[in-house]
Formats: structure tokens, sequence, C-alpha cells
């Protein structure tokens, strides 16, 4: 089913999950797009006009993001099977999948989960290991104060840690729309994370690790750690990259998701 939200699409899963996406059409290879957390498909607008003549970009809303629902407590390997379930709707055997920040956590898991149909994961401003317990408290306590005082008491701050020095001003009003359940059940998916460094050495595909140096959320350590336990993997640093660098800092990283894309599997 189709609307008019940016050209979107929807399914419904198997366990009764809405999932909304944008199929971007073409006759190239196809391009899984997941995007960071409070953000939605949309994020993915520079690599669309970048290269999407090239592949065929699907970007996904993630469970309680955008035109996708929550309605319970889920963790990211829900959505990761979410991301599988669109790929089911539309055909696709096998894709190759970028995800930034959150979205990179559940590229993770969708390689862990069908590794036969992840044929190369882009990672981007993330991370395999689970949240730092002080850091995880430090942002339930955030979110709790969005939703008491109103999200215009933490909009700065979350822009920064996520942005930069980015405009936020085509994300606030949308962040400032989010309900309070909603908002808790990302959260919690979000902080309440489990590690999968360790489970890392299975996943076969080739894989680029992208990384801002001035990335607020998780220091380089983290990439480094994930370039480590992938058996195959590339490490490139974006100086003064942002922590959602493929929105923030897209001229930098664009050249280096086609080239990767690009290369013969």
């Amino acid at each position: 089913m189709r609307d008019g939200v940016y050209g979107m699409a929807t399914v419904t899963t198997a366990d009764g999950q809405l999932v909304s996406y944008a199929d971007h059409g073409g006759d190239g290879p196809v391009v899984v797009l997941l995007h960071s957390f409070l953000m939605d498909a949309s994020m993915w607008a520079p690599q669309v006009a970048a290269f999407g003549d090239r592949f065929r970009l699907v970007a996904i809303d993630e469970r309680g993001h955008g035109a996708t629902p929550a309605t319970a407590p889920f963790d990211h390997w829900d959505v990761a099977r979410d991301a599988l379930a669109v790929l089911d709707s539309l055909g696709v055997d096998r894709a190759a999948v970028i995800g930034t920040s959150q979205g990179g956590f559940v590229a993770l898991r969708m390689a862990l989960l069908a590794p036969r149909r992840v044929t190369a994961l882009a990672l981007l401003g993330t991370s395999g290991e689970t949240e730092d317990e002080q850091i995880s408290a430090a942002y339930q306590q955030l979110a709790e104060v969005w939703i008491a005082q109103g999200p215009e008491t933490v909009t700065e701050a979350v822009a920064k840690i996520c942005l930069g020095e980015y405009d936020p001003s085509d994300w606030t009003p949308k962040w400032g729309a989010i309900e309070p359940e909603r908002l808790r059940l990302i959260m919690n998916a979000l902080v309440g994370r489990e590690g999968v460094l360790d489970r890392l050495p299975e996943i076969g595909a080739p894989a680029l690790v992208l990384h801002g140096t001035a990335d607020l959320a998780y220091p380089v350590a983290k990439a480094e750690a994930l370039v480590a336990a992938l058996p195959e993997a590339e490490l490139v640093l974006v100086e003064g990259g942002a922590h959602f660098l493929s929105l923030t800092h897209a001229a930098d990283v664009n050249p280096h998701l086609e080239r990767f894309l690009s290369a013969p599997l």
C-alpha cells in the first residue's frame, strides 16, 4: 500500500507489525537504508540524490520512527526482522545494507539473522557494544525531562550530540511531535540493547565502517572494535564528522559509500 509521504509504502509483517518504507526504484543492486535514532527514511535524501540512479535504494522507517508505529516493547532484533520482511514483500532475496548509528545496530542484526541475504554492510557512527550504564541512565533521564517539561528543554543538547554543528531545524519539529509512550519505547530499545561484538566473526559479508572524529556519542574506539571483530572490514575516519555523519557529512561519506557498493562481491 502506498501513500503520499515522500513516496512511502507499507507492509504488514507476519506478526502484525506495520512497516513504512520508501522504495526509490531503479534497476541496480538493492541497498537497504537504515536511519538513526529519532530520524526517519527521509534522512537518506543526500544518498538518494548522490547515487540513487545507480542502485535501488530502499529506505525503511524503523519501528517507532516516522510512519512505522510502536505499540509495545521491542528490540533491534525485531526491527531487523521488520527490514527483512520489507525485502520479502518486494521479492528481494539479497541486498546490501547501510546503517547510521541505530541503523547500524539493526544492520548488524540483519546480517546475523540472515547472513545469506546481506551482501555487504556499511556502518556509520555505530557500535557493536551495549550502551554504557551511566550513559544509558543519562539518556533515559533526558527522555523523562523531554516528556515532563517539553522537547524544547532538551532539543539543543540532543541536536548537539546527534548532529554536531549541522542545522537541526528540519528535524526539531518532528522530534517535538513524538508521543511520550513512543519516546519511552524507542529509548528503551536504544539503551537496553545487548552487545553483539562477540558474534560479529559470524558475519562473512564485507563491511565498510565510517566514523566521524567529532562523534559526540561514540568515540572512534567503537569503530575500531567493529573492524577488529568483523572478518572483512575497512575503517574510514571522517575528519570532523558528527554522529549522524551520513546526513551531516554526506559529501565526505558518499564517495566512500558509492565505491564500496560498486565493488564486486
